[in-house]
């Protein structure tokens, strides 16, 4: 039976009347929430730690902004729109100590919870609303009448009415325009992280180098690599994204389609899938978390030494000068910038 799509019509905006919301961190995810909200008619103040730049930009769009310990306690429902390593300590030294019965607190990533970095002031709800896409494009649907879909969770019910606290916040920032579906923390955070690691993120990284590898070492132009791995790799995932695989199989020539049936089982196989059972079991069993804890309280030193080394790869010299031929091309300079995907 198809799960339970909730929508517009399941949830009421009216569950904020007097309460403050409190969004913790104003970046990726924290500030689509709070300008959506805010535009949705909620009260929305935001929480940023002292000497955060993030401070002028939030003021500049209309919000009250205040240290993240008095946010908490102003407010009724609070947003932890934090990277996940940062949680702990801030939940620890602002967040616990001003929570008081009756508040709702708020995550759009499991992780924390569900692992157990922070332990939960017993007289609260606490609920999650994942949206399924970064927060530009949370912001950017919202603003363009549409909306990205999301998950809700609920962990802690101390009021009886923490499902309808998730479901008014998924439709504040415009979810329940396109679809809400109800997990858990544990799923949430466990498909999460399996699908970054093993095919969104580093699944899909590693097959676009082999494969550019792969031509460059056979003697092709690096150029001809890039355009066959990379940059057409859009097409066919907006095909996906659009009609599935069969409708993206259905787009393409039948030379290939025929390449398609028969030679990407030889590529993703059953040592692939092998592999990405022993990383769904790391994730489960919560070694990768332990393994990222211990890496960020380290000092994230083979971290960066595998993103310097990723940055230094030929795939990239080479799409910066053919995107640089493209005018037509949003031209984005991440480097540096640290985004919350949570």
């Amino acid at each position: 039976m198809p799960a339970k799509v909730y929508t517009d019509k399941d949830a009421d905006l009216g569950v904020f009347k007097n309460k403050t919301l409190a969004v913790l961190g104003y970046g990726s995810q924290g500030h689509a929430h709070a300008l959506n909200l805010k535009e949705s008619g909620c009260e929305v103040i935001i929480g940023l730690y002292p000497g955060s730049k993030s401070r002028v930009v939030a003021e500049q769009h209309g919000f009250a902004v205040y240290d993240t310990a008095e946010a908490v306690r102003r407010a009724d429902v609070i947003l932890v729109g934090l990277p996940d390593m940062k949680q702990a300590d801030v939940y620890t030294q602002d967040i616990l100590p001003n929570l008081a019965k009756g508040k709702t607190l708020l995550f759009s990533h499991g992780l924390a919870v569900h692992f157990k970095l922070i332990k939960l002031h017993k007289d609260i709800d606490v609920i999650m609303v994942a949206p399924k896409g970064p927060g530009h494009m949370v912001r950017r649907l919202y603003a363009e009448g549409k909306g990205m879909p999301a998950l809700i969770a609920v962990a802690q019910d101390r009021s009886k009415q923490a499902k309808k606290t998730a479901l008014a916040w998924a439709k504040g920032i415009g979810s329940t325009r396109a679809g809400v579906l109800q997990t858990s923390f544990k799923e949430e955070t466990e498909t999460d992280l399996f699908g970054e690691q093993a095919v969104l993120c580093g699944g899909a990284s590693a097959l676009v180098q082999a494969g550019f590898e792969t031509l460059v070492e056979a003697g092709y132009q690096p150029e001809m690599a890039y355009f066959e791995c990379l940059h057409e790799l859009k097409l066919i995932c907006d095909l996906m994204y659009e009609s599935g695989i069969a409708g993206m199989r259905f787009s393409i020539s039948e030379t290939a389609k025929y390449g398609d049936i028969t030679r990407g089982p030889r590529v993703v196989n059953k040592q692939t899938k092998a592999e990405m059972k022993r990383i769904l079991k790391e994730i489960q069993s919560g070694q990768f978390t332990r393994q990222w804890v211990r890496e960020y309280k380290g000092g994230l030193k083979q971290y960066n030494a595998l993103l310097k080394k990723g940055e230094k790869h030929q795939i990239e010299k080479t799409g910066t000068y053919l995107r640089s031929m493209m005018p037509w091309m949003t031209k984005k300079n991440l480097k540096g910038v640290q985004a919350s995907y949570s």
